[in-house]
């Protein structure tokens, strides 16, 4: 049984020193911290942060969770991570159930950093 304390992105830290800081209102310095806690919030269904963590011009209007049969996160694999200057990359393999059948997202997203805040922008499915 995972420790409920634990933040779900697999830091082993405190769900409040890590993800929690960004839910609550803290900017993550790199896009890795980004995507770390937008994983959290994909396992925590915290659409409100998803949204606002979304760029604006690649931002679908609602996520829709509370419609969608429930996920189960599992683990969360950051296999690489890049920046260099207001862009950033972050490959990724996130792991989860639904109705017990195991799925998984490989993934290289796009990040970009304005006005000192980073944002989700896009992302490839990786096969």
């Amino acid at each position: 049984m995972k420790n409920p304390n634990v933040c779900p992105c697999g830091s082993n830290q405190s769900y409040t020193d890590c993800c929690g800081r960004y839910h609550a209102g803290l900017l993550p310095q790199t896009a890795e911290q980004l995507m770390r806690s937008r994983y959290s919030a994909f396992a925590l269904n915290n659409e409100t942060y998803l949204l606002a963590s979304w760029h604006p011009d690649t931002r679908p209007i609602s996520l829709g969770l509370s419609d969608q049969e429930p996920v189960k996160w599992v683990e969360l694999k950051v296999l690489s991570h890049t920046e260099e200057g207001n862009k950033a990359t972050v490959e990724f393999i996130a792991r989860y159930k639904i109705n017990g059948k195991a799925q998984k997202i490989h993934e290289l997203s796009r990040f970009i950093k304005e006005q000192g805040r980073w944002f989700y922008l896009d992302g490839d499915n990786i096969a």
